[in-house]
């Protein structure tokens, strides 16, 4: 059986140093496994331009047996004679992990040449990567073209049933907060939210594009200037109605981008010349914690500001426990926010947290997911 899984990991020194994707796919491996299935995984992990050693699944394929307390073997390509006779010899519940799928330039372009070298291996193809759904890949949508059945697996189901949960029957009212730093990259999320959520809380450093098409200084604050236009009209829709679009009260500011920083507390979103913007204030976290308190449904994607540096994580952390800690259906888009989760011990306090990032927004948006829609259960 080939399954394709997200085992797109952080390595440090050649080894894993976050395993919570491997884990992610263990309910799948382990039923598949207790069913008596020989088990193909392949993945993808970075962005490698053809082969490069840096970027091999073997610590991935490592820390999977350490999880499993069994042998798990690693192919020394993708596809090829060697990776057949590999796959052939399984026996049942073995498992082979092929290597990095962009080893091969085929996989990016869904090639059918390899898409039909993968189905080769297998007799049935499950899809347990909804962190790659979104891209219309050999591993993820061409092989479906060779290999049947084809269906989602179990990570996969309850992340496209969950997500689609928030969108079409959320516990009221649906407060959704988002952060990052470009307004272009969650424009689509905002327009659809307006028309369904009842609030959106909007933070990091995308603030500022709407504070300047309002006219606001932003000082030396991170702007998008594509962001300001998009921002404008964002604010334009909410005028007529929708979801209430609610910015920053109040503004922690520094006078450059370091740990180092000098800080202040800015009590308004005034930003002087000379600084910048790099976190929400106590005001804005307060009044976004009573919103995430009284809601029914959250939706979080994105922090509140440049959370990785310790002056200035005040607001990502308070706004990560006002999630952890609020009552109703809470759902985080990955991401930096699941990143934020795990740094303040909070990642097993959210009713669902996504494992793809960019899977998760696009779901969200409304747009179809290849890797989704070409199983035999979607």
């Amino acid at each position: 059986m080939l399954v394709r899984v997200d085992f797109n990991v952080p390595l440090e020194e050649g080894r894993v140093a976050d395993d919570a994707r491997i884990r992610a796919a263990l309910p799948t491996i382990e039923h598949l496994r207790g069913r008596g299935a020989a088990l193909v995984l392949c993945s993808h992990l970075g962005r490698p331009m053809g082969f490069d050693p840096e970027l091999s699944l073997a610590p991935v394929s490592k820390r999977l047996g350490e999880l499993l307390d069994t042998r798990v073997y690693q192919a020394p390509e993708v596809v090829g004679p060697e990776v057949r006779r590999g796959a052939g010899r399984l026996a049942a519940s073995e498992i082979l992990v092929l290597e990095n799928t962009r080893f091969e330039p085929g996989e990016t372009k869904n090639d059918p040449e390899l898409s039909r070298a993968l189905a080769d291996l297998a007799d049935a193809y499950v899809n347990e990567a909804f962190g790659a759904a979104h891209r219309a890949h050999a591993s993820t949508a061409g092989v479906t073209d060779f290999l049947r059945p084809a269906v989602a697996g179990l990570l996969l189901e309850n992340e496209v049933v969950t997500l689609n949960g928030v969108v079409d029957n959320p516990k009221r009212p649906l407060v959704v907060v988002l952060g990052g730093a470009k307004v272009s990259d969650k424009i689509a999320l905002i327009e659809r939210f307006q028309e369904i959520a009842d609030a959106i809380l909007i933070g990091g450093a995308m603030c500022f594009s709407f504070f300047r098409a309002q006219g606001k200084p932003t000082g030396d604050s991170l702007v998008e200037e594509e962001g300001v236009e998009l921002a404008r009209q964002a604010l334009e829709r909410a005028e007529k109605g929708g979801a209430r679009l609610l910015l920053p009260l109040d503004l922690i500011i520094g006078d450059r981008f370091d740990a180092d920083a000098e800080r202040r507390e800015l009590d308004g979103t005034h930003v002087p010349e000379g600084w910048m913007g790099l976190d929400v204030g106590p005001r804005t976290v307060e009044a976004y914690s009573r919103e995430v308190a009284d809601a029914g449904t959250v939706f979080w994607n994105g922090p509140m500001g440049a959370f990785e540096i310790e002056p200035f994580a005040h607001g990502t952390r308070g706004l990560a426990e006002a999630v952890a800690a609020a009552p109703g259906t809470t759902v985080v888009g990955g991401g930096d926010s699941a990143a934020a989760l795990a740094k303040f011990g909070l990642a097993d306090r959210v009713d669902h947290m996504s494992t793809g990032g960019g899977a998760s927004l696009e779901l969200l948006e409304g747009r179809q997911l290849p890797g989704v829609e070409v199983l035999d259960d979607a």
